[in-house]
Parts: structure tokens; C-alpha cells; sequence
């Protein structure tokens, strides 16, 4: 709000600095019109075929990426040593002797 009135004042006082303040000789000082994006005269046919193709591009690079990456495969590293202690189980679990997605062979059976 306070802007739009100091905004109004300034545009009243560069009005009337305009009309009878100019000193005969010299120029009047016309501010300058404010020009909008609507009238820069861009063509918006021109801009979306451009963003268009760049769009296309783009989707052409990452598909060809990501082939690339996917068909390069991945290291393979050895299996660690089968420690003891890193499958200590003092008590077995609710579902039976193996874990929830294992099934091992066992030799009761």
C-alpha cells in the first residue's frame, strides 16, 4: 500500500515537473513506458518447437545413458568367510529352526 502511494506521488510530482517545470531550452524528460514480456515481440510458436527439440534430446541422452550404464554390468566380490559368530541363534525362532525366508535342509527330516 505504501508503496503504491509513493509510487502515485512520484508519478504526480514527475507530471507536474513536466507540464510547467521545464525550463525553456532544455529537453522535458519523458519517463520511460514499462514494456512487457507480451510485448517483447518473441515468437511463442519459435520458442515451444525450440523446447521441444531440447526436450526430445534430453530424453534421447538419458536412454542412451541408461542403456549404457545397465549393459556394463556390475562387479561381482567374493563372499565373505562364513564367520561362526555371525549366526548365533540361542533361541530358535517362532516359525522353526530356519529364518523367515531361508529354508535349509536339515538332516531329521
Amino acid at each position: 500500500m505504501a508503496t503504491s502511494m509513493a509510487r502515485s506521488g512520484l508519478r504526480a510530482a514527475a507530471a507536474a515537473a513536466f507540464r510547467g517545470g521545464a525550463k525553456s531550452g532544455s529537453r522535458p524528460v519523458i519517463p520511460n513506458k514499462r514494456s512487457f514480456s507480451a510485448s517483447a515481440h518473441h515468437d511463442d510458436a519459435y520458442e515451444t518447437a525450440k523446447w521441444e527439440k531440447i526436450t526430445y534430446a534430453g530424453i534421447v541422452t538419458c536412454t542412451i545413458l541408461s542403456i549404457y550404464n545397465l549393459s556394463k554390468g556390475h562387479p561381482h566380490h567374493p563372499d565373505p568367510p562364513a564367520y561362526a559368530y555371525l549366526h548365533i541363534r540361542s533361541k530358535e525362532f517362532p516359525w522353526g529352526p530356519d529364518g523367515l525366508f531361508e529354508k535349509k535342509q536339515h538332516s531329521e527330516h
